[in-house]
């Protein structure tokens, strides 16, 4: 009985050491800044409209797009999620000014190959209004894909706010 008594509160002792250790650790931390990437004004999600010459050609509507930066913070990934054209491509972005192009860009979507000619992107702070009527940050850029030479779709939309209002 004496040994039961014994291991039981050596058990919670080193329980409470565990604990008080972790609160401890957790404190240390509180003030953990993660910071941000070099390209989260370019970073999101975003409802675009698929274009041909401003039209919506396809009766698509918006759908849904989403950029993200690449690991080394030159590029942004451009995704449609097989909305529209089924690519996801890495295009090359200048940080200071939004823009974006590139060529003989290759899409990462498995089963799919296509490669793309990016022009004319572009993302401007606050330059939209959502469906919703809130102001939000625009974006526009023009591809064309090696399996449709020759025709340039047109990509523009606004940021996706997540506000019950602006969802498709």
């Amino acid at each position: 009985m004496k040994n039961i008594f014994k291991n039981n509160i050596l058990a919670r002792a080193i329980l409470f050491v565990s604990l008080l250790s972790l609160a401890v650790s957790c404190d240390e931390h509180e003030d953990l800044d993660v910071g941000t990437t070099a390209l989260v004004e370019a970073s999101g999600d975003w409802y675009v409209e698929f274009l041909i010459d401003g039209v919506d050609v396809y009766g698509l509507g918006y759908n849904l797009l989403t950029t993200s930066n690449s690991a080394d913070e030159t590029s942004i990934w451009i995704d449609d999620h097989a909305n529209i054209w089924q690519f996801k491509a890495k295009c090359p972005i200048d940080i200071e000014s939004l823009k974006f192009d590139g060529s003989d860009l290759e899409s990462s979507v498995d089963g799919y190959d296509v490669t793309l000619q990016i022009t004319n992107g572009t993302i401007i702070k606050d330059g939209a209004t959502s469906t919703g009527g809130n102001v939000v940050d625009s974006i526009y850029f023009e591809a064309e894909f090696s399996d449709d030479p020759g025709t340039i779709y047109q990509f523009a939309g606004y940021k996706r706010t997540g506000l019950a209002e602006d969802e498709h």
